[in-house]
């Protein structure tokens, strides 16, 4: 399920997935096949780590990112499961042959 808020995104962020929903910035935005491809491709990552270790490790990796690059959105930039998103939202067809923890090989 897909909703639209603008009220809950960092200036520069316009999409974010929280099992289950999709939530976009602004509406015309439905319409970037490849946003949503990376939002579903968290989805898929939540579902297989259900749901919740998926936001400490997430956090973590991000926590852990912020210290050694100094910088917030190169740790975000290099969090597996941003990695394995963003190399593969352009393929929208990747979640259809997507091996489980296919994210660990973006560590």
């Amino acid at each position: 399920m897909v909703l639209i808020s603008k009220y809950m995104f960092p200036k520069g962020f316009v999409g974010l997935s929280l099992w289950p929903l999709i939530i976009l910035r602004e509406k015309h935005l439905v319409y970037d096949d490849e946003l949503l491809n990376h939002e579903r491709i968290h989805l898929r990552q939540q579902l297989e780590l259900l749901v919740i270790p998926f936001y400490v490790l997430y956090l973590f990796e991000w926590l852990y990112g912020l210290i050694k690059y100094r910088n917030s959105y190169t740790a975000y930039k290099n969090i597996s499961f941003e990695r394995e998103a963003y190399a593969n939202e352009g393929d929208l067809s990747y979640l259809d042959n997507r091996p489980l923890w296919k994210f660990l090989s973006y560590r």
